[in-house]
This record gives C-alpha cells, sequence and structure tokens, in this order.
C-alpha cells in the first residue's frame, strides 16, 4: 500500500519547524528517522495532512556532557549513538542497549527523539530512560518544558507531549565511573521487537556491598517499569547469586503482562525474572573488577 496524500514541508531550522507545528497543530506529523512512521502511512494506519520532514534541523544532532548529565539531540541517530566515545564511556548502559534497535540500516536512519516520543512498550530507549531516571525536553513556540520519564510515558504510544510540542534533547544522569551497566533483551530473533528487557545499572563499594541499583523492565506493561522493590532488597547488602536471584523474583512477582501471540503473562513475567537475575550476576561481576576490594 501506498500513503494517502499530505502536503510535505522541510524546515532548516528548529524555529521554523516550531512555526509549522504550531500551525497545523493534530493535522502533521513530524518526520525524523522515519522507522515508525512510515510503515504506518503505508498501512494508512496514520494519514497526516502535513508532514513536517526535521531532517535538515541539524541543532537537534548531538552528543554532549554537561552538569553532570549525557545529553543528547533527539535527531542524534541510533548509529552515532551505538559509535559515540561519550555514550561509552559516561553510559554504557545505553551503548548496549541500542545494539538491540533493529538493524545497522534501521540503526543509521532511526534516532533517539523518534523512538521515544513514539513510545512503543518494546522499545529499548524508554527502558534505559526508566532505569536512570531520565529527563525529556520538549519544546514549543512558546518555550522549553523538561519531563521526568515517569510522567512522560503514558501508555502503550502515549506521550505527554502537545501536538504543538517537539522532543528536542534526552537527558540522563550521568552513573559513577564505578557504575557498572547491563541490558539484556529477549526476542525471537536479533533486531526484532523485544518480548522483555532488563537493565541494571549498579554499583558496588569498598566492602562489596550493593552502594546504589536500578532496574528497569521493558515488553511487560504499557510503559517501562522500575523494579523498586528489588531495588530496595539489595541497596546496602551484598549482591551474592542467592541475593541476586531473590531480587529477581521481587522484580517479577507485581508484573502484569499481556498475554499475546508471541508469548504467555506467565512466560513474560519468568522470562523478567530470568532477565534481571542474568543482569544483576553481570553487573556485580562487572562492578567488582571496576571497584576493586
Amino acid at each position: 500500500m501506498k500513503p494517502s496524500r499530505f502536503d510535505y514541508y522541510a524546515p532548516q531550522s528548529l524555529d521554523e519547524a516550531l512555526a509549522l507545528l504550531e500551525k497545523f497543530a493534530s493535522d502533521a506529523r513530524l518526520l525524523a528517522g522515519g522507522q515508525s512512521l512510515v510503515p504506518l502511512m503505508n498501512m494508512r494506519l496514520a494519514s497526516p495532512q502535513e508532514i513536517i520532514d526535521i531532517n535538515k534541523v541539524a541543532a537537534l544532532d548531538y552528543v554532549e556532557e554537561h552538569d553532570g548529565y549525557l545529553c543528547l539531540g533527539a535527531l542524534t541517530r541510533h548509529r552515532t549513538i551505538e559509535c559515540s566515545p561519550l555514550v561509552a564511556a559516561y553510559c554504557p548502559l545505553l551503548a548496549q542497549a541500542v545494539t538491540f534497535v533493529g538493524h545497522t540500516q534501521v540503526r543509521s536512519r532511526g534516532t533517539i527523539g523518534g523512538s521515544v516520543a513514539h513510545a512503543d512498550p518494546a522499545a529499548e530507549y524508554p527502558t534505559v530512560l526508566a532505569t536512570l531516571d531520565g529527563k525529556i525536553v520538549a519544546q514549543s513556540v512558546g518555550g522549553r518544558r523538561t519531563i521526568d520519564w515517569q510522567h512522560f510515558f503514558r501508555g502503550p504510544y502515549m506521550v505527554d507531549l502537545r501536538p504543538d510540542e517537539i522532543v528536542v534533547e534526552i537527558c540522563l544522569r550521568k552513573p559513577a565511573q564505578t557504575a557498572a551497566g547491563v541490558f539484556l533483551e529477549l526476542s525471537r530473533r536479533h533486531g526484532d521487537f523485544a518480548l522483555v528487557e532488563a537493565a541494571v545499572q549498579l554499583q558496588i563499594d569498598g566492602a562489596g556491598k550493593c552502594a546504589a541499583v536500578q532496574i528497569g523492565l521493558g515488553g511487560v506493561a504499557g510503559t517501562p517499569v522500575r523494579a523498586l522493590a528489588a531495588e530496595q532488597y539489595l541497596h546496602g547488602r551484598i549482591a551474592d547469586v542467592v541475593r541476586c536471584e531473590e531480587a529477581a523474583a521481587l522484580a517479577a512477582e507485581n508484573l502484569e503482562p499481556d498475554d499475546d501471540v508471541h508469548g504467555s503473562a506467565d512466560y513474560r513475567k519468568r522470562m523478567a525474572s530470568l532477565l534481571v537475575g542474568r543482569a544483576l550476576a553481570q553487573a556485580v561481576e562487572r562492578g567488582a573488577k571496576l571497584n576493586p576490594q
């Protein structure tokens, strides 16, 4: 199938893009990487009257570090993130997660802003944002606002974003240098949508205890999930094999995933516990090497 007719605009600046978005409001859709929008249009699941192509807005393509945060422009390609020395140095969890995004062709075109705004429950970036307490910066003609991840993601493909707003930046707090990050994913084939995702960031202190731990899950609910009970259980304790297994069980205990053709709710819960357990074990091993006793 082919998309329905639309008017096409290619603004050269962010101000021009925002003005167009304000003019057309809910009738328009933004085109960045196009990896989600174009298939929806071709299948007539989306029929915008105006397309605003922001690929020439170079000001939205960057990876920077300032004020304790790793900041990524919304138009930054997955492949740029994958190859970024700053991402590798300051956010190894993100560096791992991006390798699960589609295949090289997809990563060469898709953008972090587009993925976050699309809010697919099986996408990797929302899970990373939840794990690292990420923030999303949105802008309209009227100004900017910063939105915490838990308020931004409202449900499957639903976000706290007004029709005249553009996601312009993603901000992730830099972890401690001795923090280890691990991202694991279960899918039918590499590059397919995830059935379950588990993300762990963990810091081991000089006594071998968990000084800080953050655990996120994706693909098990309409939005990314933080396993707070598991985090509280591990914090301040030595993360041995038994405690990691107990924390993994806690992480999946209250999940209520949906059944679908790819797996039952019970299967997803069991896989969530398994992946969290594996991620914790790997994070503990890496954390011990980063902070030897």
